[in-house]
Protein backbone atom coordinates (compact mmCIF):
# COMPACT_ATOMS: atom_id res chain seq x y z
CA UNK A 1 0.00 0.00 0.00
CA UNK A 2 2.71 2.41 0.91
CA UNK A 3 4.64 1.75 -2.51
CA UNK A 4 1.19 2.24 -4.21
CA UNK A 5 0.82 5.58 -2.12
CA UNK A 6 4.67 6.69 -3.17
CA UNK A 7 4.29 5.71 -6.44
CA UNK A 8 0.81 8.25 -7.14
CA UNK A 9 3.21 11.03 -5.84
CA UNK A 10 5.49 10.27 -7.80
CA UNK A 11 3.39 10.43 -11.11
CA UNK A 12 1.60 13.11 -9.68
CA UNK A 13 4.12 15.90 -9.35
CA UNK A 14 5.72 14.42 -12.68
CA UNK A 15 2.19 15.33 -14.18
CA UNK A 16 2.02 11.80 -15.59
CA UNK A 17 -2.20 11.38 -14.68
CA UNK A 18 -2.90 15.32 -15.59
CA UNK A 19 -6.01 13.58 -17.53
CA UNK A 20 -7.39 11.67 -14.71
CA UNK A 21 -9.15 13.77 -12.10
CA UNK A 22 -11.70 14.53 -10.68
CA UNK A 23 -12.09 18.60 -8.63
CA UNK A 24 -14.49 20.98 -6.95
CA UNK A 25 -14.11 24.57 -6.18
CA UNK A 26 -12.03 25.33 -2.69
CA UNK A 27 -14.42 28.52 -2.07
CA UNK A 28 -17.49 26.36 -1.89
CA UNK A 29 -15.29 23.84 0.57
CA UNK A 30 -13.90 27.11 2.40
CA UNK A 31 -17.71 28.58 2.89
CA UNK A 32 -18.82 25.29 4.22
CA UNK A 33 -20.69 25.46 7.53
CA UNK A 34 -18.95 21.74 7.59
CA UNK A 35 -17.34 21.01 10.82
CA UNK A 36 -13.44 20.80 11.31
CA UNK A 37 -12.17 17.76 10.14
CA UNK A 38 -10.79 15.40 12.83
CA UNK A 39 -7.33 14.06 12.00
CA UNK A 40 -5.81 10.62 13.00
CA UNK A 41 -1.69 10.01 13.07
CA UNK A 42 -0.49 6.52 11.67
CA UNK A 43 2.21 5.17 14.05
CA UNK A 44 4.93 3.27 12.85
CA UNK A 45 4.91 5.02 9.05
CA UNK A 46 8.08 7.29 8.09
CA UNK A 47 6.42 10.46 8.73
CA UNK A 48 3.67 10.84 10.89
CA UNK A 49 1.37 13.66 8.31
CA UNK A 50 -2.50 13.59 10.05
CA UNK A 51 -4.88 12.09 7.78
CA UNK A 52 -8.33 13.88 7.74
CA UNK A 53 -11.30 11.98 9.20
CA UNK A 54 -14.35 13.57 7.47
CA UNK A 55 -17.50 12.48 7.50
CA UNK A 56 -19.63 11.16 3.75
CA UNK A 57 -21.42 12.07 1.92
CA UNK A 58 -18.23 11.91 -0.40
CA UNK A 59 -20.54 11.85 -3.48
CA UNK A 60 -22.34 14.86 -4.39
CA UNK A 61 -23.90 13.51 -7.92
CA UNK A 62 -23.48 11.18 -10.26
CA UNK A 63 -25.65 11.81 -14.28
CA UNK A 64 -25.59 9.57 -17.02
CA UNK A 65 -24.83 12.01 -20.31
CA UNK A 66 -23.99 10.81 -23.73
CA UNK A 67 -20.48 11.53 -25.01
CA UNK A 68 -18.50 10.25 -27.98
CA UNK A 69 -17.43 7.34 -26.35
CA UNK A 70 -20.77 6.17 -25.41
CA UNK A 71 -22.62 6.43 -22.24
CA UNK A 72 -20.52 8.28 -19.23
CA UNK A 73 -21.48 8.48 -15.26
CA UNK A 74 -20.09 12.25 -14.37
CA UNK A 75 -19.28 11.87 -10.81
CA UNK A 76 -19.23 14.51 -8.69
CA UNK A 77 -17.33 14.80 -5.30
CA UNK A 78 -18.62 16.61 -2.45
CA UNK A 79 -15.66 19.05 -0.57
CA UNK A 80 -15.49 16.14 1.82
CA UNK A 81 -14.81 13.55 -0.80
CA UNK A 82 -12.13 15.50 -2.28
CA UNK A 83 -9.98 15.94 1.13
CA UNK A 84 -10.70 12.69 2.86
CA UNK A 85 -7.98 10.21 3.14
CA UNK A 86 -9.57 7.57 5.38
CA UNK A 87 -8.54 4.50 4.19
CA UNK A 88 -12.13 3.21 3.85
CA UNK A 89 -13.77 6.25 2.41
CA UNK A 90 -13.41 5.38 -0.99
CA UNK A 91 -15.38 2.05 -0.90
CA UNK A 92 -18.03 4.26 0.73
CA UNK A 93 -17.95 6.72 -1.70
CA UNK A 94 -18.38 3.44 -4.16
CA UNK A 95 -21.61 2.82 -2.18
CA UNK A 96 -22.47 6.33 -2.77
CA UNK A 97 -22.36 6.13 -6.47
CA UNK A 98 -24.30 2.79 -6.52
CA UNK A 99 -26.85 3.63 -4.46
CA UNK A 100 -27.70 6.95 -7.13
CA UNK A 101 -27.27 5.10 -9.63
CA UNK A 102 -27.11 0.92 -9.32
CA UNK A 103 -26.49 0.47 -13.08
CA UNK A 104 -23.15 1.65 -12.31
CA UNK A 105 -21.99 -1.71 -10.81
CA UNK A 106 -19.60 -3.57 -13.22
CA UNK A 107 -16.26 -4.65 -12.94
CA UNK A 108 -14.63 -1.91 -15.12
CA UNK A 109 -16.76 0.87 -13.53
CA UNK A 110 -15.54 -0.22 -10.55
CA UNK A 111 -11.70 -0.44 -11.47
CA UNK A 112 -12.38 3.57 -13.05
CA UNK A 113 -13.69 5.20 -9.89
CA UNK A 114 -10.59 3.44 -8.03
CA UNK A 115 -7.93 4.73 -10.55
CA UNK A 116 -10.18 8.30 -10.03
CA UNK A 117 -10.47 8.11 -6.22
CA UNK A 118 -6.75 7.29 -5.45
CA UNK A 119 -5.52 9.80 -8.52
CA UNK A 120 -7.50 12.30 -9.65
CA UNK A 121 -8.17 13.95 -5.96
CA UNK A 122 -4.46 14.37 -6.18
CA UNK A 123 -3.63 15.15 -9.92
CA UNK A 124 -6.46 17.53 -10.43
CA UNK A 125 -8.51 18.44 -7.78
CA UNK A 126 -10.72 21.02 -8.83
CA UNK A 127 -11.80 19.02 -11.87
CA UNK A 128 -15.71 19.04 -11.59
CA UNK A 129 -16.58 15.34 -12.19
CA UNK A 130 -14.97 12.17 -12.73
CA UNK A 131 -16.45 10.54 -15.55
CA UNK A 132 -16.30 6.91 -15.95
CA UNK A 133 -17.86 4.96 -19.09
CA UNK A 134 -19.10 0.75 -19.11
CA UNK A 135 -17.66 0.57 -23.20
CA UNK A 136 -14.24 0.92 -21.65
CA UNK A 137 -12.26 -2.23 -21.23
CA UNK A 138 -11.63 -3.98 -18.15
CA UNK A 139 -7.44 -4.00 -17.91
CA UNK A 140 -4.58 -4.34 -15.48
CA UNK A 141 -4.55 -1.92 -12.62
CA UNK A 142 -1.00 -0.70 -14.60
CA UNK A 143 -2.37 -0.30 -17.60
CA UNK A 144 -5.50 1.73 -16.13
CA UNK A 145 -2.87 4.38 -14.60
CA UNK A 146 -0.53 4.03 -18.01
CA UNK A 147 -4.24 5.27 -19.93
CA UNK A 148 -4.78 7.70 -16.71
CA UNK A 149 -7.86 6.20 -15.51
CA UNK A 150 -9.06 6.13 -19.35
CA UNK A 151 -8.61 3.16 -20.71
CA UNK A 152 -9.61 2.00 -24.97
CA UNK A 153 -10.13 5.63 -25.26
CA UNK A 154 -9.27 9.50 -25.03
CA UNK A 155 -10.65 11.36 -21.92
CA UNK A 156 -14.61 12.41 -21.68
Amino acid sequence: MRRLATFAVVCAAAGVLAGCSGGGSDSAAASSSAPMPVTSTTLGSSDLTPTPVLPPPYIASATWAETEVGPSLQIAPTPNGRKVSSPTAGDEAWREVLRIEPNADTPGMKAQFDCHWTFARIVQPDKPTWNIEPNRPVVTPDEMIATRCNPGAPEE
